[in-house]
C-alpha cells in the first residue's frame, strides 16, 4: 500500500543498499555440526565390546546428525537465495533511483508547491471530477479537469479564499465519467522522484521526494514534459 511519510526526510539515499548486503552466516550451526561429528565418531570407536551403545540411542544420534546436516544445507541454500535477492534489488536499484514515477495514492503532502497528479491512463473516461479534502475531511478544492491534458496540478487554492491551503496532509478524490455516467472512483497518481529504495515484509518499497512511499504494483514510470 502507498503511504505518505511525514517523519522521512525528501531527497536521501540512505535505503537504497538496504538490498544488496543481506547474508545468512552459517558458522555457529557449521562448528555445532563438526563437534557432534566427532563426538559421535569418537563414542563409536570406544564403546564398551561388553556393553555395546544403546540401539534406540544410537538410531536418536543418527537422527540428530541427519538433522544438523539438513540444517546446514538449507542455511547454505538459504545464502544463496539472500545473495540472489540483494543482486536482483541491485538491479532494480539501478534501474529505479532517480526516475520520475507516477505513485498512487489517497493521501499526498502539501508544502506550498504545486501537487502534480495525473489519471490511471488504463482508465477510459471523457471527464474527471478532483475533489481535494484537508485533515478533517472539509472540501477545500473542487473542480472538472481538462480531459484533453495528461498531467494536472493542484496549487493549494482553498475554494472561496485569497489564501493558499496551510501546509499538511490532504486526501485527492477522483471521479471518472463516461458519456455522462459515473464509472469509477479512483486515486490520483502522483509525479515524484524515486530517491531510496528499502524492503517491507519482504517487498521492494520505493521511497520519494515527496514522501509517499509504493511497491512495484502502484508505481509507473513517467516521462518528462
Amino acid at each position: 500500500m502507498t503511504e505518505v511519510n511525514p517523519a522521512a526526510t525528501p531527497g536521501t539515499n540512505s535505503t537504497a543498499n538496504t538490498a544488496s548486503n543481506s547474508t545468512i552466516s552459517t558458522t555457529g550451526i557449521g562448528d555445532e555440526f563438526n563437534t557432534f561429528l566427532q563426538l559421535l565418531t569418537a563414542q563409536v570407536k570406544n564403546q564398551d565390546p561388553l556393553s555395546p551403545l544403546d540401539s534406540t540411542q544410537f538410531v536418536e544420534q543418527l537422527a540428530t546428525f541427519s538433522s544438523l546436516e539438513q540444517q546446514v544445507r538449507t542455511n547454505t541454500s538459504l545464502e544463496g537465495i539472500a545473495s540472489m535477492i540483494g543482486d536482483l534489488h541491485a538491479i532494480i536499484a539501478n534501474d529505479w533511483l532517480g526516475e520520475e514515477v507516477a505513485v498512487a495514492s489517497k493521501h499526498v503532502a502539501y508544502e506550498g508547491e504545486p501537487v502534480e497528479f495525473e489519471v490511471n491512463p488504463s482508465l477510459a473516461h471523457d471527464e474527471a471530477v478532483l475533489t481535494v479534502t484537508d485533515s478533517q475531511g472539509k472540501t477545500v478544492w473542487q473542480e472538472t479537469l481538462d480531459p484533453s491534458t495528461e498531467r494536472h496540478a493542484w496549487d493549494g487554492n482553498v475554494a472561496g479564499q485569497n489564501a493558499k491551503a496551510a501546509s499538511g496532509i490532504y486526501q485527492f478524490q477522483l471521479d471518472l465519467f463516461k458519456n455522462g455516467q459515473p464509472i469509477a472512483q479512483t486515486d490520483a497518481e502522483f509525479i515524484t522522484k524515486v530517491t531510496a529504495l528499502g524492503n517491507e515484509d519482504g517487498k521492494l518499497v520505493l521511497g520519494t521526494d515527496s514522501y509517499l512511499t509504493g511497491d512495484l504494483s502502484t508505481t509507473r514510470k513517467v516521462g518528462s514534459d
